[in-house]
């Protein structure tokens, strides 16, 4: 059986047992097994007699919810190419994707997103929204169209941290691949807690538009699991007291944030509380770097007594581990979490690889590290540092662009354009992005990445950092933060500093500015899943940029 009749046959087995819920302010709303077969054989009937037919595209437009799922789940059974589209994402980028692999049909889960596009479209698509599609009478149990593991199933636009998004193609080959991938790394998280005999809670808030949500998606209905959505981005720290998860993937940043707060609350407390943080956090330093002092397990145990368990609670009453993936996670925000008791678990991947490559072994994380290459697939570093992957995982090509497909795909490996190093336990690392090196005009080579990391860490009150200097005799950083009134010049400058100390001259920051507004997805300066756009920011802030190297440096 491949993915998909994998799934079905799950939730046919789950039959009245709750498998997804939607987590409103008021309410719980849930759909069992049954309900959700249900719910896809409506949308089945809307497809069926819609005039789609299997190898079409169809654009799929709203935010997480049960009918977005049934709806994707009901259009890969009657073989359509799902086109997932970010519902937050400026509508004219929208356009210009469907414009791009030219759907069939525009659904939509809503009103305003349907018209968010028409007005700038006139031209778009025939247009449906989900009250039309599972308006349709439908009781069809049938099974799913047969697929070729060839077949297109879905087809995902990149992020676009530089040029326009291209569309990735993945196929029933890929999914089929990764999702028992992913399903036994669980199974041995799990395994970790063998008291436990009910099904699997997963809080999730990231779009289902993103290759590495969607897989989140299939896997956890194709698992004895309960998926928990988060319907309100706003409201994440009470959704998650209300969903009591397992296990949840997260971006770096949420849970930089999440350290952060944590910190300053026992800063603020001061006193013993901040005296016995700061002994257990030297206590474990010294525990990781095996240079243990006498006393610093009666450290770490007291902390936990008295601090460590109450913090775990807040975050989650059940919480067995933290996934995280996107982007590189700072290896102190990692340290943090393993060492208040909630190991966070790394994932590395892109949308071109069906967006795993690493997983980490949950019984063995490597602080720093991303895990080892998944089963069947294999990874090697090529020219530059550049990771290389070959394997069933590995797309086969982008939509309508032939030279890019061919720039990417050489002598049979995927050239991910990231950087990294394997080591010798089989543990890969992140060490930044070819495309992202900054070259200086003296010819020193930078990569941006672990500069701009520790940046944030030096000041918390930046949301983002970005490094600027290509083809320019020094750097310079750009800061940015929802409220930037309160990154003064005298913080960003002592932060400077504390970075450039022990920097050689050409990794040291001369100069800096603050980016006058937020960098967000809405206007266009970060990616659907919260990466700097940095080509489009540099454009955006080109004047202060020049205005930067137009000063004399001393």
């Amino acid at each position: 059986m491949n993915f998909l009749e994998t799934l079905l046959e799950r939730l046919k087995n789950a039959g009245d047992a709750p498998v997804m819920q939607e987590i409103h302010t008021d309410r719980l709303e849930t759909a069992s097994g049954k309900q959700l077969l249900e719910l896809m054989a409506k949308a089945r009937a809307y497809v069926q007699g819609s005039g789609l037919k299997k190898g079409d595209r169809c654009a799929l437009l709203g935010p997480n919810s049960i009918r977005w799922t049934a709806v994707d789940l009901a259009l890969m059974a009657e073989g359509i190419i799902v086109v997932p589209l970010y519902a937050r994402q400026v509508p004219t980028e929208l356009v210009g994707m469907m414009k791009d692999c030219a759907p069939a049909r525009l659904l939509c889960s809503d009103a305003a997103l349907r018209d968010s596009i028409t007005c700038i479209w006139p031209q778009s698509p025939a247009t449906a929204l989900f009250d039309d599609v599972f308006a349709t009478a439908g009781n069809d149990a049938s099974p799913p169209v047969t697929l070729a593991d060839d077949d297109a199933v879905t087809i995902i636009y990149t992020s676009g941290t530089s040029g326009e998004p291209k569309g990735v193609m993945l196929n029933v080959r890929g999914v089929n691949h990764i999702i028992p991938c992913t399903n036994a790394r669980l199974d041995e998280l799990m395994a970790l807690y063998p008291r436990q005999s009910r099904p699997d809670r997963i809080f999730h808030y990231g779009p289902m538009s993103l290759a590495a949500s969607w897989l989140v998606m299939l896997t956890a209905l194709s698992r004895n699991s309960i998926l928990l959505l988060s319907m309100d981005l706003k409201r994440l720290a009470d959704e998650m007291k209300v969903a009591t998860p397992d296990y949840f993937i997260n971006v770096p940043i949420l849970l930089e944030r999440i350290r952060t707060k944590i910190e300053a609350q026992i800063s603020d407390r001061g006193g013993f509380a901040a005296s016995l943080f700061a002994r257990a956090k030297a206590a474990y330093a010294r525990e990781q770097s095996g240079k243990v002092r006498f006393g610093d397990g009666a450290w770490l145990s007291l902390a936990d007594a008295i601090m460590f368990r109450k913090i775990r609670t807040t975050i989650g009453v059940n919480l067995k581990a933290l996934i995280c993936g996107s982007a590189p996670l700072a290896v102190d925000t990692q340290l943090f979490f393993m060492m208040i008791g909630i190991p966070v678990l790394q994932v590395y991947g892109l949308t071109e690889t069906t967006g795993i490559c690493t997983l980490d072994d949950p019984r063995h994380p490597v602080p720093g590290c991303i895990g080892a290459a998944i089963p069947g697939i294999e990874m090697k570093v090529g020219e530059n540092e550049e990771i290389l992957v070959r394997g069933p995982n590995v797309f086969p090509g982008y939509w309508n662009r032939p030279d890019a497909t061919a720039e990417a795909l050489r002598d049979g490996w995927f050239h991910t354009g990231d950087q990294g190093e394997r080591r010798a336990d089989g543990n890969w690392r992140i060490v930044g992005r070819v495309k992202n090196l900054i070259v200086l005009n003296s010819g020193h080579k930078v990569p941006p990445e672990p500069i701009e990391e520790n940046l944030r860490a030096l000041m918390p009150a930046a949301d983002h950092v970005m490094l600027v200097g290509n083809d320019r005799s020094f750097l310079a950083a750009v800061f940015s933060a929802a409220n930037g009134n309160g990154l003064a010049a005298p913080d960003l400058q002592s932060a400077l500093d504390r970075a450039n100390s022990g920097l050689p001259h050409y990794r040291q920051i001369r100069a800096f500015c603050v980016a006058p507004e937020a960098f967000s997805v809405e206007n266009g300066l970060l990616t659907t899943n919260g990466k700097l756009k940095r080509d489009a920011i540099i454009e955006r802030l080109r004047p202060a940029i020049e205005d930067i190297y137009r000063k004399p440096q001393i």
